[in-house]
């Protein structure tokens, strides 16, 4: 009885330190959860994720539950043991990152984390909640550098004393290793390096054309001729139900649309359905071509944006015309002003862990006044393909390479979350489709 208990153990315990082994060191598998790479990969996809392509990292918490990011379930407690935490160190890999891989990499700003606001990163929430507090617009244009610096380090620090002092509503607040941060998945267009900006929704690396993926997506509002777009077109088009919203029109949204151009009016003088959603340029050219059904197509505008990376910074950009913003390659130099210490800032307290002091007569890094940093880590500039559904880099900045993952190979199962079993919900085209 013992020893076919005992061989029961040792069985266990080989298949999770296998189990262990495996997912650490040689592939990973991750389900596609958000829409922000949609067409390239979709929501439902299972992909398995190569840890060697890019070089595997040794753990930074070695105590961990096997196939627990962070949390375990049901038990909803951490999944790993915070000590000991061992120091970023990567294996050789098959290669480096590349212009236009698609990548998973651990959340950068997800080091902090409000268990109950866990969709907002901590920082945009902080300076959310801090402004709150201070309802009096300041001109941001009217000011210095030094002075915007201020006011929105004030903004943040009163917004982190709210949710520290507020448990009730905001959760337990926690501080998550690099290797226990959420994984996301991106397209990787900036390597160290290179300068990145966009101009009209075109992304530029050091000056010149970033071809767009063939499934780039922008949102739109779609205005009809007076009828409404079937659920069979919609479903042919690709639009997912999550993506389809349909406004409620009505005495309050009337003006709305009207002043943003959709003005299309039925014979009996109501206007018409007005529609929400994510094109590629192919669902645009089909949209547009269809004069009986379609009155007008608007792009978004960018009041829908929400503040961009850097939080504390007034720059005057957004989603469409960002930049330009020069991405940290390793061993570089830069002298640091006013201006573009915002941008630098998280780079080198969160990620190199330096202590960084602004003081009347200057900077200060580890007690030593100076204007010059050389950076001691590769970053990165991901984007998703749904460049108007994605949060990525234009909202929390820069990838350190000690938060890349692996990368994305192959898909083994795709489920279509809108379909039922015997209704197309298994997308056989997509199983054992590469990633590219």
């Amino acid at each position: 009885m013992v020893r076919s208990i005992m061989s029961w153990v040792d069985a266990i315990v080989f298949a999770l330190v296998a189990v262990y082994f495996v997912n650490n060191y040689i592939f990973q598998n991750y389900q596609i959860p958000s829409s922000s790479l949609e067409k390239s990969l979709l929501v439902g996809d299972f992909l398995y994720v190569s840890k060697v392509s890019y070089g595997p990292r040794v753990p930074n918490t070695p105590l961990s539950m096997p196939l627990a990011q962070h949390t375990l379930p049901i038990l909803n407690c951490k999944s790993y043991i915070e000590w000991p935490q061992w120091s970023y160190k990567r294996v050789k890999g098959l290669g480096k990152v590349k212009h236009n891989d698609i990548v998973v990499f651990n959340f950068p700003a997800g080091d902090t984390v409000a268990l109950n606001y866990q969709q907002t990163d901590f920082y945009t929430l902080a300076y959310q909640e801090g402004k709150s507090m201070y309802p009096a617009n300041v001109n941001m244009d009217s000011i210095s550098f030094k002075e915007q610096s201020m006011i929105y380090d004030l903004y943040y620090a009163a917004g982190r004393k709210m949710i520290l002092s507020n448990p009730a509503k905001y959760g337990e607040v926690v501080i998550r290793p690099v290797d226990r941060r959420e994984n996301y998945v991106k397209r990787c267009l900036g390597l160290p390096g290179d300068t990145l900006k966009i101009v009209n929704g075109q992304v530029y690396i050091n000056n010149k054309i970033s071809p767009d993926p063939e499934g780039v997506q922008f949102n739109y509002f779609v205005q009809t001729t007076g009828s409404y777009i079937s659920d069979d077109m919609l479903r042919e088009m690709g639009i997912s139900k999550d993506d389809q919203v349909m406004f409620n029109i009505d005495q309050a949204s009337e003006p709305a649309l009207v002043a943003m151009g959709l003005d299309g009016r039925t014979a009996e003088g109501r206007l018409c359905p007005v529609y929400h959603f994510p094109l590629t340029k192919q669902m645009f050219n089909t949209f547009a071509a269809n004069k009986k059904l379609i009155h007008k197509i608007i792009m978004e505008s960018e009041d829908y944006a929400g503040q961009l990376y850097p939080l504390n910074m007034n720059t005057k950009w957004n989603r469409n015309n960002y930049g330009p913003i020069w991405i940290p390659a390793k061993g570089t130099s830069i002298t640091l002003t006013e201006k573009n210490l915002p941008i630098y800032e998280r780079c080198i307290v969160a990620y190199e862990g330096n202590k960084l002091e602004k003081k009347a007569d200057g900077l200060y890094i580890n007690g030593v006044k100076t204007n010059r940093y050389t950076f001691k880590m590769d970053y990165y500039w991901m984007m998703g393909d749904n460049r108007h559904n994605s949060a990525d880099s234009r909202y929390w900045g820069f990838v350190p390479e000690d938060h890349v993952v692996g990368k994305p190979i192959v898909v083994w199962l795709s489920l279509d979350k809108d379909r039922g079993w015997f209704d197309g919900k298994i997308r056989w085209n997509r199983i054992f489709k590469w990633v590219h």
